[in-house]
C-alpha cells in the first residue's frame, strides 16, 4: 500500500493531476515549466509528498490556474496523518 502522509495531500496531487492532463502535459513538461524535479511531481500527484505554498504556487502558475483550484475540497480535518490521528481529533 502506498503511503500518504494525509488525506489532503492526496486530494491535491490528484487535482494536479487532473490539472495537467487537461492541460496536455506530462509530468516532466511540468517539471520543466516549474523547474521542480519530476520525482517530486510525481511524488505529489500520487500523494505521497504535500508541497509547501511556494511550490504549490509555481504549479498552479505553470497549470495557468488560479492556486485555490489546487485546494479546492481540502479541509483542516484532512492534514491529519493516520486514521487514529483523525479518530483523536473527530
Amino acid at each position: 500500500m502506498p503511503r500518504v502522509p494525509s488525506p489532503a495531500a492526496a486530494r491535491i496531487g490528484e487535482l494536479i493531476s487532473d490539472a495537467r492532463k487537461h492541460r496536455g502535459i506530462t509530468q516532466d513538461e511540468l517539471a520543466v515549466l516549474t523547474q521542480i524535479d519530476s520525482s517530486n511531481i510525481r511524488g505529489y500527484e500520487k500523494g505521497r509528498a504535500l508541497m509547501g505554498i511556494p511550490t504549490l504556487v509555481r504549479i498552479a502558475d505553470a497549470l495557468r490556474i488560479e492556486p485555490g483550484v489546487l485546494l479546492d475540497g481540502v479541509t483542516p480535518e484532512m492534514f491529519t496523518t493516520s486514521a487514529s490521528d483523525r479518530r483523536r481529533t473527530g
